[in-house]
């Protein structure tokens, strides 16, 4: 065989047609994404929650609006109500100026301070561009306080204005920020990105399962009814979702040992999630054939984008908050989320999750209803008459 020949073999062609298509696909999704960081910064949500009634608490609170880069700011709420909007990651950042603020300042207290509160269990772009965020504020406004109350005080021992100034700069700073983080995550990046891992892990797995189930399928056609070979994928991949689940949890418990409570929610979860996504990645080969696993190879890369692990909707470009609704990856993450470090419930997530799933699998019996055409199955009464009219022929 020449090399001419070899080349033009399927799977020589296959292999060519992949790694041109897979190149432009994962450029032409992860580079368009990926500029939402930090262009899309701006549209995070925040809140300022001024509790104080002096002067130091409006002015201040009239600063960050001016000054911050958000276009989205709320001052409406209240501080209970802005920290339970970040517990759900509907804000990225509460800025709270306690209620003694201004009488703290004017007194030169050291504990004057403004609360800034970051929620770690979302994206992690979200958490380290707030603590960047924050972190400038407060070199500002330790800058400008520890000026203005250092002179105030000194002034009230009738120490000349001139050498007020010059002393104020010795003074150690009265303002110090506060900041406060809930739902911490431990240390390592292998915490951080648990949730995407746990959800990538089972989709990967589900949609090379389906490629290989389907075309099981296809290939027992005319061994039994399409009703019952659906019925056996259904129910081959739900016995792999569970083995699947267990090994996944178990690598996780060795490796990150989160606590022994979570163990059967996170197998659940994990058994679901596999589920979802079998057949959610199955709708383009039941449809398609094996072409629809390069089908799948796009869709599945912009989900590692707008699964939320790395960025919020509120940050997405358009085509990714779009896919985030449908997107069986991106309940599976905040579920985890939740579930794992955080203190809401992922019940909200786990049933949008099973929404996705239901409507998977009732497009998937669609098709095989009305797009796979019944064959005669080997044993039945049809396939019996059909011998039968054969062998008298025969006779004849």
């Amino acid at each position: 065989m020449k090399f001419t020949q070899f080349l033009k073999t399927k799977g020589a062609i296959g292999a060519i047609v992949m790694g041109i298509f897979y190149a432009i696909a994962m450029l032409g999704i992860f580079l368009p994404g990926y500029t939402a960081i930090p262009g899309n910064v701006d549209k995070l949500p925040i809140a300022i929650v001024n509790d104080d009634a002096g002067q130091y608490g409006e002015k201040i609170s009239g600063q960050l609006k001016e000054n911050l880069p958000f276009k989205d700011i709320e001052t409406d709420l209240t501080n209970k109500q802005a920290l339970k909007n970040l517990e759900k990651n509907d804000l990225a950042l509460v800025v709270h100026i306690p209620e003694t603020f201004s009488a703290d300042m004017q007194k030169g207290e050291v504990s004057s301070s403004i609360d800034f509160t970051i929620n770690e269990a979302g994206a992690t772009t979200v958490s380290s561009t707030m603590k960047s965020v924050v972190a400038e504020i407060n070199n500002q406004l330790s800058a400008q306080f520890s000026q203005q109350t250092a002179e105030g005080v000194l002034m009230n021992f009738n120490v000349p204005k001139e050498q007020a100034a010059e002393l104020a700069k010795k003074i150690e700073t009265a303002y110090t920020g506060n900041i406060v983080t809930i739902n911490e995550i431990p240390n390592g990046m292998n915490q951080q990105n648990l949730p995407m891992f746990l959800t990538m892990a089972g989709y990967v797995g589900a949609m090379i399962g389906g490629m290989q189930l389907v075309s099981a399928f296809k290939a027992s056609r005319g061994k039994a009814s399409k009703t019952r070979l659906f019925t056996y994928v259904q129910v081959t991949a739900l016995m792999i979702a569970v083995v699947s689940s267990l090994a996944a949890t178990g690598i996780t418990y060795l490796v990150n040992e989160p606590s022994g409570h979570l163990f059967l929610s996170i197998v659940g979860q994990q058994i679901l999630n596999y589920m979802v996504c079998f057949n959610f990645t199955a709708i383009l080969i039941f449809l398609v054939g094996e072409g629809g696993m390069i089908l799948n190879l796009p869709i599945l890369l912009t989900q590692t984008l707008a699964n939320g692990a790395i960025m919020t909707r509120d940050m997405m470009p358009l085509p990714y908050e779009w896919m985030s609704h449908i997107s069986p990856m991106y309940y599976s993450v905040q579920a985890y989320f939740a579930n794992l470090y955080g203190n809401i419930s992922p019940s909200p997530y786990i049933w949008s999750m099973v929404a996705v799933g239901a409507g998977a699998m009732l497009i998937n019996i669609v098709i095989v209803a009305f797009f796979h055409k019944p064959m005669p199955v080997e044993g039945s009464d049809t396939t019996e008459t059909t011998n039968v009219e054969k062998a008298a022929e025969a006779t004849v």
